[in-house]
């Protein structure tokens, strides 16, 4: 009788093809988020607004409009009630998904607001800015607890790890560090290397950080050990900050954008790339997967100005 004990094969890799463009944007796109419930898809752009779309019928549902200058990126609280913008125009701003109202402005950076991001609690805010802070934000009252001279160079990334205790920081000045969220005290650098940190994210499980630079890399770093388990490339990363992130739907990918015009899927165990997704027509510098589903949103900039849907046939 033949043996049923045999290790099972993981099924095989499905290509993600496209499924709709979205063209409500009139500049760069520079951020796109799927809601942490999987109901929405908020966009932002330099043109100053944020979009929010239906995630299943696509359909534009609202616009928000307030902020000044260009918006650099977003970041939805855990509940998908609340989303956060940060602007060239020195703020942020937390919006009501809800009500579609702006509930509060943020302010206190000194220059362009670059990156932001929700502890999982939702109940902080940290942002990272031009101005080389890293600020952690009450998000009840709206008041800076911690303005950390952080860097020596524009903040590109702020993010919490699973449990909100720690922040990670990347910046232009080539180095990436661990925060106390909550006393804004430094912990330890992952790393200090000539080339500029274009992004910083901690995996899912808080055990390991994500890291982009500028010299077409993205790096998988064990937090505790602070050594580099992966490198990830083939992907096109020498000017801009682009975003990459983790897909866990179907089989565990990283996923990120590049300045070749294309969204890059590598398998996160074994390094290798498995798609490369062509349809934009400028560079895609921010990518997002939707939580339960197989699907893929991607911004393009100037030369563009799309959002890319790409989904998994099942």
């Amino acid at each position: 009788m033949a043996s049923n004990t045999a290790t099972a094969q993981p099924p095989p890799y499905r290509p993600y093809r496209h499924l709709k463009t979205l063209t409500g944007h009139t500049r760069a796109v520079s951020c796109v988020k799927f809601s942490n419930d999987g109901t929405l898809l908020a966009s932002a752009s330099l043109d100053k607004t944020i979009l929010i779309y239906s995630s299943q019928t696509l359909a534009l549902l609202s616009v928000f409009s307030g902020h000044s200058a260009g918006v650099s990126d977003l970041a939805w609280s855990s509940d998908s009630h609340y989303l956060t913008s940060a602007s060239d125009d020195r703020t942020l701003r937390i919006w009501d998904a809800r009500s579609k109202d702006c509930v509060k402005t943020l302010k206190g950076h000194t220059d362009f607001v670059f990156c932001v991001n929700f502890n999982p609690q939702s109940d902080l805010i940290v942002s990272g800015s031009f101005d080389e802070t890293v600020r952690v934000w009450d998000v009840k009252t709206g008041r800076c607890l911690h303005a950390i001279r952080a860097h020596s160079m524009p903040v590109t990334s702020v993010h919490f790890n699973r449990d909100g205790s720690l922040i990670v920081s990347g910046s232009h000045d080539g180095s990436c560090k661990i925060w106390a969220a909550a006393t804004g005290t430094w912990l330890k650098n992952l790393f200090d290397e000539a080339t500029a940190v274009s992004f910083a994210k901690f995996s899912p499980n808080g055990k390991f950080i994500l890291v982009a630079t500028l010299d077409n890399s993205l790096k998988l770093w064990n937090y505790s050990t602070g050594k580099f388990l992966k490198i990830y490339t083939g992907h096109t990363n020498q000017v801009y900050c682009i975003t990459s992130t983790f897909s866990v739907t179907n089989g565990k990918y990283i996923v990120s954008g590049s300045e070749d015009n294309c969204v890059y899927l590598w398998d996160l165990q074994g390094k290798n790339l498995v798609q490369k997704i062509e349809g934009h027509t400028d560079a895609v510098i921010s990518v997002t997967c939707h939580p339960t589903e197989n699907k893929i949103a991607s911004a393009g900039l100037d030369g563009d100005r799309t959002v890319r849907i790409w989904v998994q046939d099942t």
